[in-house]
């Protein structure tokens, strides 16, 4: 799975056409390996992405749950906090390359 691919069902207010499209659009790039497809292949992924994105809305229309509307603001903190977790809060090295950082003692 694409980890650019958000999940868009059950957020209040609900995911937006460009949100959609976005994940259409990723969905095609993922599965065509083409991030800008060429001339000769820029219709028919356009007309990938449009079709991904009205089924997508399809779904996401149909789609029935009894559970509450997620808040965007909250989930988002929730990611970062498990990003945090996942990948620590230490600061990036330093960007010379081969450069060793301080060790005390030396």
């Amino acid at each position: 799975m694409c980890r650019n691919i958000r999940t868009l069902y059950n957020f209040e207010p609900p995911a937006t056409e460009e949100e959609v499209h976005a994940a259409a659009l990723q969905y095609v790039r993922k599965i065509s390996g083409f991030a800008k497809p060429s001339a000769a292949n820029a219709e028919v992924f356009d007309r990938a992405v449009a079709e991904v994105a009205a089924a997508s809305s399809t779904l996401l229309g149909s789609l029935v749950t009894s559970a509450s509307p997620r808040n965007r603001e909250v989930e988002a903190a929730k990611a970062q906090a498990r990003a945090a977790a996942r990948f620590g809060t230490t600061p990036r090295r330093s960007a010379t390359r081969g450069s060793d950082p301080p060790t005390e003692g030396r």
